[in-house]
């Protein structure tokens, strides 16, 4: 349950992060109009829905792992507090770009939200490479600088950027295509194969960082999470070649394969751990009685949400939920 509600909410928010990569890289106000119009329509429906993961993956471990909960928020309280903040800014901004009148203003607003759209996912990735190297304490005794600010949580922030650009470009470019906006399909295809070379680098970077840094993770990567590895690779590879045939479902279809495989792996690897090597899966959780209950209301809480969120993404990939704008549709 915790990796499953982990893993949708890299995929889906970490292509909401995505899209505001490429805001912040769509270059000056003429010249990034458009990609900017077309980020707007895509994310302005759901552009908070996929926080409800993250809500239920904090409430999950906060539940089912109490002692796991207390020495993450314990030891990596900074990274986690400039994520939240960085959530938050990240809504305000994009909320206010929206209803700004003064052109200064809209580039304040502009900047706050697509800044935060890289920061957020960059200090969630160095909490993942904390917990994986094993520098989060059972005892909330870990020193809260350098428990993040080391090569392991650095690499794994630059690469959740990565896998999150790379997402966003895949998403924006099939809705380019759902559009006929030619053009800009053929931008964000591009930008999504140069994100998902830059993701496979850094990937690569980050294996080399953890042979010596944890190298009981590599060793189940190469070993027993290895099929996993390998259907990352494939999807990958797929999605690049279906970008190049512009084939834009499928290739997101692929481009979700590939995150889910390479996170699903990552679990495997850190099986049957929790923390690092010194808290066990076992030795965290709460008593049986308590996670029988949380069981019960995460099913119920699933069968509650999930309806609204499917009817709610088929409108919005029907266009229905908002007014699609003449300037993203065709090129000046």
């Amino acid at each position: 349950m915790l990796w499953t509600t982990v893993t949708l909410y890299a995929i889906f928010g970490g292509a909401d992060f995505g899209a505001g990569f490429w805001d912040l890289t769509a270059g000056g106000a003429k010249r990034g109009a458009r990609p900017r119009s077309l980020i707007d329509l895509s994310l302005g429906p759901v552009w908070e829905v996929n926080h409800v993961w993250l809500i239920f993956s904090l409430i999950i471990l906060w539940t089912g792992f109490p002692q796991a909960f207390g020495s993450i928020m314990t030891t990596l309280y900074i990274p986690l507090t400039i994520a939240v903040l960085g959530i938050v800014l990240r809504g305000s901004g994009f909320a206010f770009v929206r209803v700004s009148l003064a052109t200064s203003e809209k580039r304040v607003f502009g900047v706050v939200f697509a800044a935060s759209s890289v920061i957020v996912p960059f200090a969630f990735g160095a909490v993942a490479g904390s917990i994986a190297s094993g520098r989060v304490p059972t005892d909330g005794s870990g020193d809260p600088i350098s428990a993040w600010v080391n090569i392991e949580s650095l690499v794994c922030g630059l690469l959740a950027v990565a896998v999150c650009a790379y997402l966003g470009a895949v998403f924006l470019t099939y809705s380019a295509k759902w559009l006929g906006a030619a053009d800009l399909e053929e931008s964000f295809r591009n930008r999504a194969i140069g994100a998902a070379v830059a993701t496979g680098v850094v990937a690569t970077g980050a294996l080399i960082v953890f042979v010596d840094n944890a190298p009981r993770h590599l060793d189940r990567l190469v070993g027993v999470a290895l099929p996993l590895v390998i259907a990352s690779a494939v999807f990958g590879l797929a999605a690049i070649y279906l970008l190049f045939r512009r084939s834009g479902e499928i290739a997101r279809l692929c481009a979700i394969g590939a995150v889910g495989s390479i996170l699903a792996a990552w679990g495997v690897a850190q099986y049957p751990y929790l923390l690092g090597t010194h808290l066990s899966l076992t030795a965290a959780a709460a008593p049986s009685g308590t996670l029988a209950f949380m069981i019960g209301v995460f099913i119920v809480a699933l069968l509650t949400i999930a309806p609204s969120l499917v009817w709610l993404f088929r409108l919005d990939y029907q266009g229905r939920l908002m007014e699609i704008p003449d300037s993203v549709l065709s090129a000046e």
